[in-house]
């Protein structure tokens, strides 16, 4: 592609999974996203709850004066408490949805128009679960419409040895957001690079199938294939890393894929995220360098 891939999406990046000590909601958070508000590579960075009423007041603040639009991830709330949004128990399910609920408040105040949610995890009883998945989502795209916000809802993987949620395959994941939809119309999916190797995906498959609800894209890796590397399962390692399953090459066809079913376009520049996360003894800010260096790269092979 010889045109600026800038004229096509606006490159984002996960905060919490680059400097994964913030992903407490503590930690030096204003400190870390200083330099990507001043990068002008990046257009949005997604972050997390900020458990400090101050320091969320100084990030909001930040963000506003950089021109950077900020995303809300609540994944770390979900996977860090161990919540569930699909739990067969009205109150594990009520105590998830209201954790959310005061968290889509902060974000809405540091000036978030998007938030991000997963599933639970697998169930034997997946069309139960699937509906009660639907019936909090449902409730929780309501609740961040009225605070300004969209909601999307994150695809991840099934397996033992990753995060192994309910949703999971793109399959489902359509099915959920039709549902979701018929109450919610601004609801989405967000699909992320790194999670489809481990669903046995094709980004070709994954993402026509999600098409007519895909709102957010995620590019990232993964290590699937020896249970001895450092970044075994979803964590995120650096594009093209050793022992990892995507490289230029692969990003490339993501775009590709992308572009073709007009995701990419100069009309609607959409948000695409890096999520990446250093390995043992990798520097959080020469992976960010490597990793806008992987994206010029592949996309001049697309």
């Amino acid at each position: 592609m010889n045109e600026p891939l800038h004229n096509y999406m606006r490159v984002g990046l996960v905060h919490f999974m680059a400097f994964p000590e913030c992903m407490g909601g503590e930690g030096p958070i204003l400190e870390t996203l200083t330099p990507l508000l001043r990068d002008p590579f990046f257009e949005a960075i997604e972050i997390t709850h900020i458990k400090d009423a101050d320091q969320a007041e100084a990030v909001g603040n930040a963000f506003a004066q950089a021109g950077v639009e900020p995303v809300f991830g609540a994944q770390p709330i979900l996977l860090g408490g161990g919540l569930d949004l699909n739990h067969e128990a009205q109150e594990q399910r009520g105590q998830a949805i209201a954790k959310l609920k005061r968290a889509f408040n902060r974000a809405a105040e540091i000036g978030c128009k998007r938030a991000a949610v997963l599933s639970g995890p697998v169930s034997d009883k997946r069309t139960v679960a699937k509906r009660l998945l639907t019936e909090s989502l449902t409730e929780l795209a309501a609740y961040a419409q009225a605070k300004g916000m969209s909601l999307v809802l994150e695809t991840f993987d099934q397996v033992p040895y990753g995060k192994n949620c309910l949703i999971g395959p793109t399959t489902d994941a359509v099915e959920v957001a039709r549902n979701v939809r018929q109450q919610q119309p601004s609801f989405g999916l967000l699909l992320d690079l790194s999670h489809l190797p481990l669903l046995h995906e094709t980004p070709r498959h994954a993402l026509e199938l999600a098409q007519e609800y895909l709102t957010h894209v995620h590019i990232g890796n993964c290590a699937m294939d020896d249970p001895s590397h450092p970044a075994y399962g979803d964590n995120h390692p650096r594009i093209g890393a050793p022992g990892t399953r995507v490289g230029v090459e692969e990003l490339a066809v993501f775009l590709r894929v992308l572009l073709k079913m007009d995701y990419l376009t100069p009309d609607t520049r959409p948000i695409v995220s890096f999520e990446v996360k250093p390995m043992p003894g990798e520097s959080p800010e020469l992976v960010i360098a490597q990793s806008k260096r992987a994206l010029e790269e592949a996309w001049r092979l697309v």
